[in-house]
């Protein structure tokens, strides 16, 4: 494990290999960012967005939380999707969880971790609550967590289809898409489980009549 000191040693080796590779690279970077995606993952160390995308800085936008969370009272969320959504104009958007998530499997308990975890975590148990019918039909623990993992995705897309912001970009420019990934730590692969194109009808209780 690296201590502070070595990472800002590897910092400068990072900082130097990149402008021998391309002197104009930070250049690049300081004048302007124009990422097509945005990404919402878990704050997991094991998740890195660019890494696992093999993408390069300012290619994505991201926001990480604990379990990779759509929550409607999270200003912090909401203030990136509003900023990637209507300034950078991002044509997608992806919520990527991954199997073995700590928080899901914490959420599928009934420990008392602490205050903020248990309201945080709450947030998954009512994903639990929605599809409680299929996840008990599931004997296995393992696979009945990776499918937790699964829904959770699935109900975050579903939160952000519910957001003005989505829905006003979904009028007005017809995007962005939104997207439900898995990442895979066993394996190191992403596995698509729920799209939403732009435009996509939701629940009319959830759809603004007004934009």
């Amino acid at each position: 494990m690296q201590t502070y000191n070595q990472l800002l040693l590897s910092n400068k080796v990072w900082a130097k290999e990149k402008v021998y590779d391309d002197p104009e690279f930070f250049k690049r970077l300081a004048d302007v960012q124009h990422p097509e995606f945005l990404w919402i993952g878990c704050s997991d160390s094991r998740v890195p967005a660019n890494e696992i995308t093999d993408t390069q800085p300012g290619e994505i936008f991201v926001h990480r939380n604990v379990a990779n969370l759509v929550v409607n009272t999270d200003v912090n969320l909401l203030a990136v999707l509003d900023y990637a959504v209507n300034s950078l104009k991002v044509k997608h958007v992806i919520v990527c969880g991954h199997y073995g998530c700590g928080g899901v499997k914490a959420a599928l308990t009934n420990h008392d971790l602490s205050p903020m975890l248990n309201v945080w975590l709450r947030n998954i148990k009512d994903v639990y609550r929605i599809h409680r019918t299929e996840l008990d039909a599931i004997t296995d623990t393992e696979q009945k967590t990776d499918r937790m993992v699964e829904l959770n995705v699935q109900e975050q897309v579903f939160n952000l289809a519910k957001t003005a912001i989505i829905q006003r970009a979904w009028k007005h420019r017809q995007g962005p898409h939104l997207h439900g990934w898995v990442y895979g730590l066993k394996d190191g692969l992403i596995k698509p489980v729920f799209e939403m194109p732009a435009g996509t009808h939701i629940d009319e209780l959830y759809e603004y009549d007004d934009l």
